[in-house]
């Protein structure tokens, strides 16, 4: 096992490398800079932009950028803007010693402001990913064991429709509904600001994650349905479940024991990209639902032309995604006993 995971370590370094340099190719190739959101201002003077530009190491080739990223650069604090506050502060060590830099647009270090929105995500994607594998692998499993029954034909089509209605589009229509029309759930944030004490508390955000994690839900529901009904339905054609049926075994400790646990099998393979994809930000919903989490800083980091902020979340989206990985691997491992985690 700590052989298997060391190699599966190893390789997620070149992986990690790879992501890193395409995403900062693709920021870099994007039309604007983060100096022209800084100097979006009658004050800023030229010669401090001028500066401003080289010590962020702008005026380099992407590749010399790159590396300012990667193992850092030195650059002082200039204030472009006029605003008495050092638009740049003080030197970044690089990414390969745990320094992110800091955000330009919100002059903070990037890690911090990745750590405190992490919470928000896990909001969402926890109970997301619970019920949707939970209701999705029932309702796979009864379509296979009631094969071309009613439920079977109903369960078929809302798998087809749910995975084909865009998430933003369902998340709008919920808001009409719920928050236009019958006035029943928040439109939208994490809690009331309008509070005098307005701090975070778990019990007050559930129903303003009642919407949001409903939509997330019914999307890995209808992923997941889908991939359990064609497992389970494979496991009933084996001989050895017509064995078990000819031993005089129970329908129920058949499917159970035998259909269940075989068919499960393959869908935790699942499991991995979808705690790394739904922990690295759901970008549409959080920004559907006005939700501070990690996919709404995304698109804040873009529309700024946030550098240091937009690689920061791409660096620790993609850690996460790994992790995952490795987990719906040491999972599969543990769960069938003809693999060998060696």
């Amino acid at each position: 096992m700590n052989t298997y995971l060391a190699r599966r370590l190893f390789q997620a370094i070149p992986t990690l490398f790879g992501i890193s340099i395409l995403s900062f190719l693709l920021m870099l190739a994007t039309p604007g800079d983060p100096i022209t959101t800084i100097t979006f201002n009658p004050n800023s003077k030229p010669a401090a932009t001028a500066l401003l530009r080289r010590q962020l190491g702008l005026d380099q080739p992407p590749l010399v950028q790159y590396v300012y990223w990667l193992v850092g650069n030195d650059w002082r604090q200039i204030d472009v803007d006029g605003d008495g506050i050092g638009d740049v502060q003080g030197t970044r060590r690089g990414v390969l010693r745990g320094d992110f830099g800091v955000s330009i647009a919100l002059k903070r270090p990037v890690l911090d402001v990745i750590v405190e929105r992490i919470p928000a995500t896990l909001l969402l994607a926890v109970p997301a990913i619970l019920l949707g594998y939970i209701i999705g692998v029932v309702i796979g499993m009864l379509a296979a064991i009631r094969h071309r029954s009613s439920f079977d034909q109903v369960s078929r089509v809302l798998s087809v429709v749910g995975s084909a209605v865009p998430a933003f589009w369902l998340g709008l229509i919920l808001i009409i509904v719920f928050s236009v029309n019958l006035r029943v759930l928040p439109m939208g944030g994490m809690r009331d600001n309008t509070q005098a004490d307005a701090t975070f508390n778990i019990i007050q955000s559930l129903p303003y994650m009642v919407m949001p994690v409903l939509v997330l839900t019914l999307g890995i529901i209808a992923v997941i349905s889908r991939y359990a009904r064609v497992q389970a339905l494979e496991v009933l054609n084996q001989d050895y479940i017509r064995t078990a049926y000819s031993k005089g075994l129970g329908n129920r400790y058949i499917n159970f024991w035998h259909v269940a646990r075989n068919a499960l099998i393959p869908v935790i393979t699942l499991l991995g990209g979808a705690v790394g994809s739904l922990l690295g930000g759901a970008v549409i919903i959080e920004q559907v639902f006005n939700w501070p989490g990690l996919g709404r800083l995304v698109i804040d980091a873009v529309s700024q032309r946030d550098y240091p902020l937009i690689m920061g979340t791409v660096v620790v989206s993609a850690v996460l995604y790994i992790i995952g990985l490795l987990v719906s691997d040491v999972l599969y491992g543990l769960v069938d006993p003809r693999i060998r985690l060696s």
